[in-house]
C-alpha cells in the first residue's frame, strides 16, 4: 500500500500529464487519473460548463464532477479559493461573480497546471486572479481569508480528507462556507467491483463512504452541513455482469449502494470553540 507520500506523487505525477492534455483526451482518459482503461463513457463524471458564465474552454480539462460554483452562494466582492483549481475552470467561474472587487485564489499541487492556469489569467486580462502552488493539506495562505471555498472533485485524491477540511476551517473567515463536489460511496461494492470501477473512473480511487465523509466535515466544526446535489455514477453493464448475474445487476442499479457525486456546503461558525476560529 503506498504511503501519504507516495499518494501525491502519483497524483503530482498523473496531472502533470493531465496539464499537457486537452478535455477530449482527458475525458477519455477516465477522469485523467488513469490511462488503461478500455471503455470509457466520457460523460459519466463531469457537469456541463459550457452555459455557465465566465465559462473559458481552455481552462476546462473535463475533470471535474459537479458544478460546485453553482451551489456555492458566491457574491460579488468576496474573496474565494477554489482547492484544485487545475486550469482555472472554476476560478474564472468564480470571478466572473465576485467581480473587479473580489479576488479569487486557485490552489494546485502540480506546477503544470499552475502554469496553464497563470496563461489562461493572462489571456483573460484578470489582476485579481492569483495560482498559488501548494498541498490541500497545508495551504499556502494566511487564516480567516476566504468568504467562500469551492472545489470540484479533488479532495477525494488527498489522503487526510480530516486535515484538508481542517486546513479550510482554518482558511475561512468566521461565517465563511464552501461549496465541494465530491466522489463518495453508498454501501459495499460487490466483490471487485470498485477495483474496476476504478479503473473505469479514476476519480473513484481515494472515494469514502459518504456517511464517513459528512462526518469528517462536521467533526471539523462546520455547521449547516448540507448535500446540495446528489448524482449517481451509472457503472457500466460491461463491468457490472463480470461480478454480477442479470438479476443481481437489477438489484444494484435499483438500490442505494453504489458511487455517487455529491455537492456538499457547509459554513464555519461565526462563534465556536472549534480549532482554527480564533487563529
Amino acid at each position: 500500500m503506498e504511503t501519504s507520500e507516495q499518494l501525491k506523487e502519483l497524483v503530482k505525477e498523473k496531472y502533470s500529464q493531465i496539464a499537457e492534455q486537452n478535455r477530449d483526451q482527458n475525458e477519455s482518459s477516465c477522469c485523467g487519473a488513469t490511462s488503461y482503461c478500455s471503455t470509457v463513457d466520457y460523460t459519466v463524471m463531469a457537469d456541463d460548463y459550457s452555459k455557465i458564465q465566465g465559462y473559458v474552454p481552455d481552462a476546462d480539462l473535463g475533470l471535474g464532477c459537479g458544478l460546485p460554483t453553482e451551489f456555492a452562494l458566491i457574491k460579488e466582492g468576496d474573496t474565494v479559493v477554489d482547492l484544485g483549481s487545475g486550469a482555472g475552470n472554476d476560478a474564472f467561474v468564480a470571478r466572473s461573480i465576485t467581480g473587479e472587487k473580489g479576488k479569487v485564489i486557485g490552489i494546485d499541487f502540480t506546477e503544470k497546471m499552475i502554469e496553464k492556469a497563470r496563461v489562461n489569467a493572462q489571456k483573460l486580462g484578470y489582476s485579481n486572479v492569483e495560482f498559488r502552488q501548494g498541498d490541500i493539506e497545508n495551504m499556502p495562505m494566511a487564516a480567516n481569508l476566504a468568504d467562500v471555498i469551492v472545489s470540484n472533485c479533488v479532495l477525494n485524491l488527498v489522503p487526510d480528507k480530516q486535515q484538508a477540511f481542517t486546513e479550510t476551517f482554518r482558511v475561512l473567515k468566521k461565517g465563511g462556507h464552501f461549496s465541494v463536489s465530491d466522489i463518495v460511496l453508498v454501501g459495499e461494492l460487490p466483490g471487485g467491483l470498485k477495483q474496476s470501477a476504478e479503473m473505469y473512473a479514476g476519480c473513484v480511487s481515494g472515494a469514502i463512504q459518504k456517511d464517513e465523509y459528512l462526518s469528517i466535515i462536521q467533526k471539523t466544526g462546520f455547521s449547516n452541513v448540507a448535500v446540495q446535489k446528489e448524482k449517481r455514477i451509472i457503472l457500466p453493464d460491461e463491468i457490472l455482469k463480470d461480478y454480477l448475474s442479470a438479476d443481481q445487476m437489477e438489484d444494484f442499479k435499483k438500490g442505494k449502494t453504489g458511487i455517487f457525486s455529491i455537492t456538499v456546503y457547509a459554513e464555519k461558525p461565526e462563534t465556536c470553540c472549534a480549532p482554527g476560529c480564533c487563529d
